[in-house]
């Protein structure tokens, strides 16, 4: 019995994408500097992980405990950000409070207070201060593990293709980390290791779009040695569309569930993984492709070398 699949997409399409970079890039660049002043003026709402503060294991002695009755009771105590998630068994929860003003009596202080509102239901298993040098490290180490990513997919993308490939994806991921910290700082949701992570799963979605993309490119510029490049990356982006659409909408599909039944732990992680898929698709389409026909691309990739090749007038 055969079955008919549906096309969400048409096929031939023939959108010209890359007549519209010169818009593309001006929203972009906007975008971007509005992010960069975000971050330097209005800065982001670091969580416990960066700005120091309190961890405390408990277990409900009588069964699985009650988090939402938890987050309501140590929240309403007016300790700053606090954090509440289950861990281990279903009995455990990990509460987590941001430093107290003043000295280590005000975190004792706070402490206690936690201890009494739980009451006898709980038992105080461990409890742990993460300081200001802790917390310093922890920052340092999450731009690094950015940085990094960074690095590896520019000489990955380098060696699987050329240079200008690598430039243009690595444009497109800057993009995508700068607008993703834009947005963070614009609404000041919390910013934890949680976040970093996303980023860094952000860095892998967005360079895979990319990479189809290019892999496409590649071979109609093997298939079309005559076609003009900006022609030839339309063809391209077109004939990945139905792809990259399918991908990016099954991908939000289950975030956008994540995001509303997940629950309060891991939705700053599952927000900043929809926007990094919205913004990921649109780099991989509007500015990791374009920025190969600024910069020029090899024509010949029969294997024999051959010189680069630069459309003429097709920059402009």
């Amino acid at each position: 019995m055969a079955f008919k699949g549906i096309d969400f997409v048409p096929h031939g399409t023939k959108i010209p994408f890359v007549s519209m970079r010169k818009i593309a890039f001006i929203l972009s660049g906007i975008a971007m500097i509005a992010s960069i002043a975000l971050f330097s003026t209005k800065g982001l709402n670091y969580g416990i992980d960066f700005i120091g503060g309190t961890s405390i294991e408990v277990r409900h002695k009588a069964g699985p405990a009650d988090i939402a009755d938890v987050r309501e009771k140590v929240g309403a105590l007016g300790f700053g950000d606090v954090q509440i998630q289950q861990f281990n068994d279903p009995r455990d929860v990990l509460v987590r409070i941001e430093s107290q003003a003043g000295d280590e009596e005000a975190n004792q202080k706070a402490l206690d207070k936690i201890k009494v509102t739980l009451g006898d239901a709980y038992e105080f298993r461990n409890t742990e201060v993460i300081g200001p040098t802790v917390s310093g490290e922890l920052t340092q180490a999450g731009i690094i593990a950015v940085i990094t990513a960074i690095i590896v997919v520019l000489i990955y993308i380098w060696l699987r293709f050329e240079w200008q490939f690598s430039l243009g994806a690595v444009v497109a991921l800057v993009h995508d980390i700068v607008l993703t910290i834009g947005i963070f700082s614009l609404l000041q949701l919390e910013f934890t290791l949680s976040i970093i992570a996303a980023l860094l799963t952000i860095v892998g979605y967005s360079l895979n779009d990319t990479v189809v993309v290019y892999d496409r490119v590649r071979e109609n510029l093997r298939k079309y040695k005559k076609m003009p490049l900006n022609e030839l990356l339309d063809v391209s982006i077109n004939e990945t569309l139905s792809r990259t659409i399918l991908t990016s909408v099954t991908t939000l599909i289950a975030l956008v569930s994540l995001f509303v039944f997940g629950g309060e732990v891991i939705r700053g992680f599952v927000f900043a993984m929809i926007w990094g898929v919205l913004v990921g698709t649109y780099s991989s389409i509007f500015i990791a492709s374009p920025v190969l026909l600024l910069v020029g691309v090899k024509r010949d990739w029969s294997g024999l070398g051959g010189a680069k090749f630069k459309e003429p007038g097709t920059a402009k």
